[in-house]
């Protein structure tokens, strides 16, 4: 770029020269539109040296993108450390300071409108996005309900839904940490710093994450100051990575009881998560082992649900039911589409660079199909993705269970959409994935 911007000042300096010699001015002054011509000449000749030199010294923007699992994230200068498994050195990174959230007010901005599926294609990948700092922990207008749910749930299952083993405490009290550095700096209108940890404006809670011991589990406590559930694993030195810190407490499906302390292939083997042993399992160990501080990633996903429970889809079981009994095999079948909800998550993951620890936080979207069908293209973008499903997807997501009502549904949404006059050739200039 240097040498392109280079030979445009050559050029332009070589040219004002041959305009200022003797014989040129002489022949460009005996003939006015020859002064015209290299007038408007001249302001063309610098208006794109000036457009050139811009466009040249542009950043690139930053777009969220696939990464390579291959190879570890290089965001900043961070040098990734020679270790052996199970052994984390504490490495020096600081997570980059967090501009304020624009426009953000907790009363009156709407949760992002995520809808991660596109028209006759689901394909199983880890499917996962670079993310921006800024960007690790959203907030919206939801956030007092999300924060009464999982304050009630704390109350109701305790050490059954937020747990820290005692290996990992200091994972989780640097969760806990980072949260205190972070939301002040993302969202300072509902949280403060305070000498000891910070204040949640809102509600008035004081987390005093400095007193030994702590007044709650660590992971409880960071259960309470955002809309996400949380989980982190650690590796041992078998060189798998194991749940030991959690708090979930509106997963819908799932219970951390169930899944604490397993490594990372048996929580989705157990739960028969499609196509993990032959298109998952290799990619995410290798993530998993190559992440690095640096490097943070986000993925989306979406499920049905057929019932308006936010903590645990009622549908599928009794949350605390013997071993067996929960399952979509147990749920209504083809209920009315006024109970048909759309349940998205946005998953982010990233290392802490002291304890070692890979965090996921998973936040969970949860909308009426009647809501979100209203929208342009997504009805009928959402009946192609559902009916794209193979045997083993189809079965995990219990599409036998709604999909006659559903997908009726959807297609007289869609029919009306373009009676109305959608353009469906032109959704991709509209909505772009996972929007």
């Amino acid at each position: 770029m240097d040498k392109q911007m280079q030979k445009c000042q050559q050029w332009a300096r070589k040219f004002s020269s041959e305009v200022n010699s003797s014989s040129v001015m002489e022949r460009i002054t005996s003939s006015p539109k020859l002064v015209f011509y290299a007038s408007l000449f001249i302001c063309a000749t610098a208006w794109l040296l000036v457009r050139t030199t811009k466009y040249l010294k542009k950043p690139a923007q930053s777009r969220a993108a696939t990464p390579d699992l291959e190879k570890p994230a290089a965001r900043t200068s961070f040098k990734a450390p020679t270790r052996k498994p199970g052994v984390w050195d504490p490495v020096e990174f600081r997570r980059p300071y967090a501009r304020a959230a624009p426009d953000w007010d907790v009363h009156t901005t709407k949760p992002n409108p995520y809808r991660p599926f596109r028209h006759g294609q689901y394909h199983i990948t880890m499917g996962l996005r670079n993310m921006a700092w800024d960007e690790w922990i959203e907030l919206d207008n939801q956030y007092m309900k999300f924060h009464a749910d999982k304050s009630r749930r704390i109350i109701e299952r305790g050490s059954k839904s937020c747990y820290t083993d005692p290996s990992a405490f200091d994972g989780a009290v640097e969760l806990v940490e980072e949260f205190c550095a972070y939301l002040p700096e993302r969202y300072p209108s509902l949280y403060q710093r305070t000498p000891v940890g910070m204040v949640n404006l809102l509600t008035g809670e004081s987390f005093n994450i400095k007193e030994r011991p702590l007044a709650e589990d660590p992971m409880q406590m960071a259960a309470r100051m955002v809309q996400d559930d949380l989980a982190i694993m650690f590796e041992k030195e078998d060189g798998q990575y194991y749940l030991l810190a959690g708090a979930i407490l509106l997963a819908g499906f799932w219970k951390l009881e169930d899944k604490f302390g397993m490594p990372l292939s048996e929580i989705h083997t157990s739960a028969d998560v499609p196509g993990y042993r032959t298109k998952l399992e290799k990619g995410m160990m290798n993530f998993f082992r190559r992440v690095q501080p640096n490097g943070p990633v986000q993925r989306n996903n979406y499920f049905i649900q057929v019932d308006d429970s936010l903590p645990w889809s009622s549908s599928i079981g009794d949350e605390d039911g013997e071993k067996g009994t929960v399952g979509w095999f147990s749920a209504e079948k083809n209920k009315a589409i006024e109970n048909h909800y759309f349940r998205s998550e946005r998953q982010t993951l990233r290392r802490l660079p002291r304890s070692g620890g890979v965090v996921f936080t998973i936040r969970t979207y949860f909308h009426p199909i009647t809501e979100i069908a209203e929208e342009p293209y997504v009805p009928g973008r959402l009946a192609s993705a559902i009916r794209s499903w193979g045997d083993d997807v189809s079965k995990y997501k219990g599409k036998e269970m709604y999909e006659d009502v559903l997908l009726e549904y959807l297609d007289r949404k869609h029919e009306e959409q373009v009676a109305a006059g959608l353009e469906v050739e032109k959704e991709d200039e509209v909505r772009s994935y996972p929007f």
